[in-house]
């Protein structure tokens, strides 16, 4: 499992109970973060509670609206929206700035001590959607997601960053906040491979993907993508062929039902690999953590050969990075 703490350093609650409980990983969000050597402190803290030096820490780094480091700390970077308006006009200048943009997110995380960024979106929004997705895509196309998205995993796997993919099999279609409500897409199958699969299927050699808290009434009229074995082991994990690391998108977020038991033995029993619970509240992490066993057999393989695929850096300097961004991007950062 993945888990987050309430505030700005661990209480000596979540210190024991991270120590009797040895989560996966950790994730970070916006009220854990207040400078850097405190999101410094903190990280080697949650480390520190489990005994390992390299558990792998997560955050929500995207640029534009969702992008829990900001200035000073990291400047504020454009949205996928805006890096797409720059593909359209020039491929080339279009992918360099997406890759630089996730180098340049390398270079700030990995300062704090922070390992894996979820991101790319390889979501793909249509008309009328919610905009819970809207700005955060890089464009309408599977071909302008898939190329985008496979130039910021690079780059942040070019400065020893983890990427996670999202949100697999694709969130651009639901018409509300799964933060909030359960979305129901009823595209057929057809649409959903020709265009919400499509980038997921040509990116299936990266580590992580987080899954969609949606219903596709095509394919499991009952169960969203997170707890639907159909869609996790037919779709996912038969079709896309994918053999990474699988996480559940949040569990505490309001589009799953029932208590936490029984919403973490669903998503396990549908073939996820790792239980994501974001929000610190010790209950709720008690209760997932009750239905989570250590990781093992394939699932720990794959979380393994995850951790790997990050272990090299290129040789980019930060202030060149910088420099070039600027050129290819206005307004600079």
């Amino acid at each position: 499992m993945i888990l987050g703490s309430s505030g700005l350093v661990l209480t000596a609650g979540e210190t024991e109970f991270f120590r009797a409980q040895r989560p996966w990983g950790f994730i970070l969000f916006a009220r854990n973060i207040s400078d850097a050597d405190q999101v410094r402190n903190l990280v080697a803290s949650m480390r520190a509670s489990i005994g390992n030096e390299s558990a792998p820490v997560f955050i929500d780094v995207e640029g534009g609206r969702v992008q829990r480091i900001r200035q000073p700390m990291a400047p504020d970077y454009p949205s996928a929206s805006e890096l797409g308006a720059l593909y359209r006009s020039d491929k080339v200048a279009g992918l360099r700035a997406t890759w630089l943009m996730s180098r340049l997110h390398a270079f700030d995380l990995s300062r704090l001590g922070i390992t894996a960024d979820c991101l790319p979106v390889l979501d793909i929004p249509v008309r009328g959607a919610h905009d819970v997705i809207g700005n955060r895509a890089y464009g309408h196309d599977p071909e302008i997601v898939t190329a985008m998205g496979k130039a910021a995993a690079e780059g942040l796997l070019a400065g020893g960053v983890l990427p996670v993919v999202k949100h697999v099999p694709g969130h651009g279609r639901a018409l509300v906040d799964s933060h909030k409500v359960l979305p129901v897409v009823d595209a057929s199958v057809e649409q959903l491979r020709s265009i919400d699969f499509a980038p997921f299927l040509a990116l299936n050699k990266l580590p992580m993907a987080m899954t969609a808290h949606v219903i596709y009434s095509a394919l499991d009229a009952n169960e969203p993508a997170t707890t639907s074995r159909n869609i996790l082991h037919n779709i996912v994990r038969g079709e896309m062929a994918y053999d990474g690391l699988i996480m559940s998108d949040d569990v505490s977020m309001q589009a799953l039902s029932g208590d936490f038991e029984s919403r973490t033995d669903a998503i396990f029993a549908a073939g996820c690999d790792v239980v994501l619970h974001c929000n610190g509240v010790m209950e709720e992490m008690q209760a997932v953590a009750g239905k989570t066993s250590a990781l093992s057999g394939v699932a720990l393989e794959r979380a393994e050969r995850a951790l790997k695929m990050a272990g090299k850096l290129d040789d980019t300097a930060e202030n060149s990075a910088r420099e070039e961004f600027a050129a290819l991007f206005s307004p600079a950062v």
